[in-house]
């Protein structure tokens, strides 16, 4: 099986600790790649840049390894709409060999970060969740209600989407949250683009090195001019805040199909037909931007509405 961590780099200045995840959906592996290629950076760089300073502990970990050997989004559930409290109340408390696939991964996840940051005890406690979408057209943050979180995304120079959280339930940025850790705790959530697409690797390194220099752990003048227009070029046009509208969740048998050729971020009509499914055309219920349209079998999103918004 893949190893769980895939690497991490700390040094003695304390500071935040940076928590990644990669790949918490089996067939998003640009995340991963972005944390490989991110630590070959952090290792090289005190090499060729001896005034090169680090602050607190960076670590990246495989989400959904099960998942990840297959390629696929998930074996039995989607890892990302399991982390509600109840369920993972109920995780800790059932023996290991009752526990399914995604079980296993949560229980695997917790039992690592728990001893990671005990065993650091940081200042501050922060989770990246690197994800990638099955459409093209637009990379975007999604933060939670914590203006620090909503901060960090507008940092890596990309649109942040506010109030999806509420569309959805038992994703990372659900759970990993002051609540459940003793530290000053804040989650993010960055799409770099499309599942395959290369770039999105790349835009994924970026954001998670505007994220280290956010937090103080690397210095401004280290940063290269390159990340940022990386993400400025592709956010391009985009509205740099926009707010959540609704989702259209698929509900077993529905033979949901997703109309062809919606990008991230395209703009609709209300009326419009998005998709079908055994009951008929689907269409928008109000004058929006289409996200994350699901063009892949599983998944249980069809997609979501989204408006832009002036205020952050």
């Amino acid at each position: 099986m893949l190893q769980r961590l895939i690497g991490e780099y700390i040094n003695p200045r304390r500071g935040p600790m940076l928590i990644c995840f990669g790949g918490m959906h089996g067939n998003e592996t640009a995340g991963i790649e972005a944390l490989e290629n991110l630590f070959q950076l952090l290792n090289n760089e005190p090499k060729v840049n001896p005034h090169f300073r680090f602050t607190g502990q960076m670590m990246g970990i495989r989400g959904n390894l099960r998942a990840l050997e297959k390629l696929k989004r998930f074996v039995q559930k989607d890892l990302n709409r399991q982390w509600t409290n109840d369920n993972v109340n109920r995780i800790q408390h059932t023996p290991t060999h009752l526990l399914s696939y995604e079980d296993l991964e949560i229980k695997e996840i917790l039992d690592l970060i728990r001893h990671k940051v005990h065993t650091y005890k940081p200042e501050r406690l922060v989770f990246l969740d690197l994800h990638t979408t099955t459409a093209y057209g637009g990379i975007f943050s999604v933060a939670t209600d914590d203006t620090e979180s909503i901060r960090l995304g507008v940092e890596m120079h990309a649109p942040v989407i506010k109030g999806l959280l509420k569309g959805v339930s038992g994703t990372t940025l659900h759970y990993f949250s002051k609540e459940h850790f003793h530290y000053n705790t804040v989650a993010i959530t960055f799409e770099s683009g499309q599942h395959n697409e290369q770039l999105s690797v790349n835009r994924a390194v970026a954001a998670i090195i505007n994220c280290m220099r956010s937090l103080g752990m690397v210095m401004a003048e280290d940063v290269e001019n390159r990340h940022d227009k990386l993400l400025i070029d592709y956010s391009k046009g985009l509205p740099k805040v926009a707010e959540f509208i609704m989702r259209h969740t698929i509900k077993p048998g529905d033979t949901f199909t997703m109309v062809p050729g919606y990008d991230n971020f395209q703009e609709v009509k209300k009326g419009e037909i998005l998709a079908h499914d055994q009951n008929g055309p689907i269409r928008a219920v109000c004058d929006g931007r289409v996200l994350m349209p699901l063009y892949q079998k599983q998944g249980e999103d069809g997609f979501f509405l989204i408006r832009a918004s002036d205020k952050l």
